[in-house]
């Protein structure tokens, strides 16, 4: 059980530093020079995973990274607005599920705990 809400943790930090990037990436649209940052935690989390469905905790950490694929306006930077809004709607759903997963096993302690 303690697994289950150590992977909903890691993927709420995970949406909480995309969060950031994306406000850094909006906050830097005009910056010259300016490369985006993502986060890459389905990566680390496929990583993590092992084929027995056991996870290597240790490789949760999601982190910040420069995918640098994305078209590079003449001043160097490579922020599209409409991208990062895009982003930060998926972002906030993906938030928005972890919390309700979350919700769900509190929901289920609570209910075997008043088993009588």
């Amino acid at each position: 059980m303690s697994k289950i809400f150590e992977i909903i943790e890691a993927g709420i930090n995970a949406e909480n530093l995309r969060q950031k990037a994306i406000a850094n990436n909006v906050a830097n649209m005009n910056t010259p020079g300016y490369r985006r940052f993502d986060v890459n935690f389905k990566e680390m989390l496929s990583k993590a995973m092992d084929s027995d469905g056991k996870v290597d905790f240790d490789e949760l950490n999601a982190r910040l990274h420069q995918p640098k694929q994305t078209t590079v306006k003449s001043n160097g930077n490579d922020v599209s607005l409409e991208r990062e809004v895009g982003e930060m709607v998926k972002n906030t759903l993906r938030h928005k599920t972890y919390i309700r997963l979350l919700q769900k096993k509190y929901s289920q302690i609570e209910m075997a705990m008043s088993v009588k």
